[in-house]
């Protein structure tokens, strides 16, 4: 018997799905999506799934994934939902366009999304590719690489997903807010959304993703971004991950960036069994910048697991990364960092900074800071620290009169106050922290 049982029937399993997928593509067949998806399942059939063998996945266990027979979810009817329903799972309080997804598939119901500059092009990826091809086809898979079986699996499957594509010199004042709704009350289902962001030069915008479910069954997220930033351009991408706890979710987004562009990252994990965020960025052209701000709680059994690189191609560019990990009970946490500085990359500045507090003694966590430099002329740094709650400001706010339960909070917000500080909506911030303590079940601040 194979030692791979899980990994073998896995793929069986997806293989075995994949001519009841097709049979539901009508219109779709016929597009140069069909390329991406036969190409995709033919890799995919001598792929296998990740093992704690493999180096980038040495802590993450993913066979709890592999257990489950996942329906792939054009397969399964949609579930459907009200508006006043959906609104608990998206920030409020301001102006934003609004694309709601279930299971990875557009609801023109749910969505509000017609109050664009002129020229933008956004909606569902499904019904842009059938009828603006011609605008779709030069970026989507540009820069989605197949390093596993998970990737070919989001490209074999492809299906549906929100694209966002904004001419040169325009300016998205009102952010696009992006809702998943995941999972069934009766089916496991597969949800893989495949994203796409193109923002032109001399333009900018603002996108929040969130992931919610509203029911208690488990199902598999495996989303796949391609966000390219052309010369001059900004873009903050905010992903805020609140699903059940018997959920799944995989997370890749490849990123491009042109001269003088600016990229903001914003992830924020909450929710899921196994999560893992895998956010890849190349600076390819001089005076580039991006900044990755993560924020990840966990509690019970979760397993959080970041993984970040940052390739410095050209020289001038700035990267900054900061990271911090909140884990009680037996929660385990994986953060690994990789910043490369190629040979021509001079006058790099290149930051990275990982801390981790554990609220009980049985959660974990695994750093791995990583810096390769081939460059002479660079300020690089990396550093990761773990530890508990500063014991000597407990008991000084305790001594102060102020109950225990607070002073374990006012603790909390001090460790996290650096990531919600660097939102650069207000509008986000305070909705943010309720979210922290709600989900640590602990007294709000």
């Amino acid at each position: 018997m194979s030692k791979y049982k899980d990994n073998d029937a896995a793929l069986e399993w997806y293989l075995s799905k994949f001519g009841e997928f097709e049979s539901t593509l009508n219109g779709l067949s016929e597009t140069f999506l069909n390329d991406i998806r036969k190409d995709s399942f033919n890799k995919f059939r001598d792929l296998r799934f990740p093992t704690l063998k493999d180096e980038d996945w040495r802590y993450t266990n993913i066979s709890p994934i592999l257990k489950h027979n996942f329906i792939p979810a054009p397969l399964i009817k949609q579930k459907t939902f009200t508006k006043d329903f959906i609104k608990k799972y998206f920030f409020q309080g301001f102006d934003f366009n609004l694309m709601v997804f279930i299971n990875g598939i557009y609801s023109d119901e749910l969505s509000d999304c017609c109050r664009f500059p002129q020229g933008v092009i956004a909606g569902s990826l499904n019904k842009l590719v059938r009828e603006k091809s011609n605008v779709v086809k030069p970026y989507l898979n540009f820069l989605h690489k197949i390093d596993n079986a998970f990737d070919a699996l989001n490209s074999s499957y492809i299906y549906d997903g929100f694209t966002v594509i904004i001419p040169d010199g325009i300016v998205v004042e009102k952010p696009v807010q992006i809702l998943f709704i995941g999972g069934d009350d009766k089916e496991h289902l597969l949800s893989q959304p495949r994203n796409l962001v193109v923002v032109g030069k001399n333009s900018e915008a603002k996108i929040i993703t969130n992931f919610y479910s509203p029911f208690d069954n488990a199902y598999f997220t495996n989303a796949v971004n391609e966000i390219i930033v052309n010369e001059n351009g900004k873009l903050d991408f905010y992903k805020n991950q609140h699903e059940n706890a018997k959920a799944f979710h995989l997370d890749k987004t490849e990123v491009y960036q042109g001269g003088r562009s600016f990229f903001n990252h914003y992830s924020l994990s909450f929710g899921g069994s196994l999560v893992r965020n895998e956010l890849n960025t190349k600076l390819d052209d001089e005076n580039s910048e991006c900044h990755y701000y993560g924020l990840y709680l966990a509690k019970h059994n979760q397993l959080i697991d970041n993984h970040t690189f940052v390739d410095h191609a050209k020289p001038n560019c700035m990267s900054n990364e900061l990271y911090k990990g909140i884990l009680e009970d037996n929660a385990h946490g994986v953060f690994n960092g990789k910043i490369i500085v190629r040979q021509d990359a001079q006058k790099t500045n290149a930051f990275q900074s990982n801390k981790t507090i554990l609220l009980s003694e049985k959660a974990t966590i695994d750093t791995k800071p990583q810096l390769e430099i081939y460059a002479d002329d660079v300020k690089c740094s990396h550093g990761a620290t773990v530890g508990r709650l500063d014991s000597e400001a407990y008991f000084y706010i305790r001594s102060r009169g102020v109950p225990s339960e607070i002073a374990k909070s006012m603790l909390i917000r001090a460790f996290a106050n650096d990531v919600i500080e660097s939102v650069k909506m207000d509008e986000l911030k305070e909705q943010l922290n309720h979210m922290i303590f709600e989900y640590l079940n602990r007294v709000e601040i």
